[in-house]
């Protein structure tokens, strides 16, 4: 079986890309950048910040808060057994519980401010209507 030179730099090429692909995928994830879960706690922080006016104060609660309910909704989108309307049920009573702990942290404006932006969010999200959903309802 004869190997020709065309061969064996056409596998390099390949080789090369895909140990390649793989850093920036870390470098990604560890940039806070996100994928289909939503954004990285950092991008609310920011988000947040600057759209709110956070104080120096409310920053470290409200980012504790962010990175709780981002544990937990981690738990159960890990969970392979749940189907997705499973884990949507598991889902929402923690984001009830985050809005009602933001509540607590944010000036009533701020929270004002934070609703618009969340609803806005779920209006926004491929496949998603929460905001639409809510509003229908009431």
């Amino acid at each position: 079986m004869k190997i020709n030179r065309g061969s064996v730099i056409a596998a390099l090429v390949v080789a090369v890309l895909a140990l390649c692909g793989r850093p920036a995928s870390a470098q990604d994830a560890k940039e806070g950048k996100r994928g289909k879960g939503g954004p990285s706690v950092e991008q609310q922080m920011t988000r947040m910040t600057e759209a709110l006016s956070l104080a120096d104060e409310q920053k470290p609660k409200v980012k504790a808060v962010l990175e709780d309910s981002q544990k937990k909704r981690q738990e159960i989108f890990a969970d392979s057994s749940l189907s997705r309307e499973q884990r949507m049920e598991k889902v929402r009573p923690i984001m009830e519980d985050q809005d009602k702990k933001l509540k607590e942290i944010l000036k009533p404006d701020q929270y004002e401010k934070y609703e618009k932006m969340r609803d806005e969010m779920r209006r926004n999200r491929p496949g998603g209507q929460g905001g639409e959903k809510k509003k229908k309802e009431n």
